[in-house]
């Protein structure tokens, strides 16, 4: 029998998402909150907002999709698996099959993982994050809930990146450095030090804005 799979967020990131999906033997159906002004994402009907999918899991007993969130902004992802968990969902994490994730790392619940994404031994990635296109998080990284590592970024070993950070895309981090939390590093960023919490810094290496 197929899986069936709600998605939340009709975007680019959706698509790639849904794509993960269709991969991974799962049937989707999108849910946006731009619905009914917005129909279709691509080849895909758009089926309600995310408040109409709630009303259609607590009405419905035979309803019973999983539910992934396809939202790029970290505080509106978080706001909207919070929504999601207190009504009942069960929210998978989806991982490419071309991903390398080492049998000692850890993924939580929620967070979608990309192709060609690589996550070393012992490292710790927490719900809700993206690890986006050819991402490397290397051996004893921790990534807390809800950030976002973007294509091509590097993370050397034993990095820290707090909740709801952004890495841009192609950037690097030195070994053994923290990103605090809420923190924006700029595309193409070297982080050579550690950024407290509140942060944009970018460039080369990267300096607070």
């Amino acid at each position: 029998m197929t899986k069936q799979l709600a998605i939340v967020g009709a975007s680019g990131h959706g698509k790639v998402v849904a794509d993960i999906a269709e991969l991974l033997g799962f049937t989707v159906k999108f849910y946006d909150d731009a619905y009914p002004s917005k129909t279709h994402i691509e080849h895909w009907p758009i089926h309600g907002t995310c408040a109409d999918l709630i009303v259609l899991n607590t009405s419905d007993s035979s309803f019973g999709y999983d539910v992934v969130v396809a939202i790029g902004n970290n505080e509106i992802r978080l706001q909207k698996i919070k929504l999601l968990q207190q009504n009942n969902f069960n929210l998978i994490t989806l991982i490419h099959p071309s991903a390398v994730i080492s049998q000692y790392a850890a993924i939580a619940q929620g967070t979608v993982v990309f192709a060609g994404v690589v996550i070393n031994a012992f490292a710790k990635v927490g719900a809700g994050c993206i690890i986006n296109t050819g991402a490397v998080v290397e051996h004893d990284c921790i990534i807390d809930d809800f950030a976002h590592i973007c294509p091509n970024v590097a993370l050397a070993g034993g990095v820290i990146v707090g909740s709801k950070s952004w890495v841009g895309i192609g950037s690097q981090v030195k070994q053994l450095v923290s990103i605090g939390n809420n923190c924006l590093i700029g595309a193409g960023s070297t982080v050579l030090k550690n950024i407290p919490d509140n942060v944009i810094a970018f460039g080369s290496p990267a300096v607070a804005k």
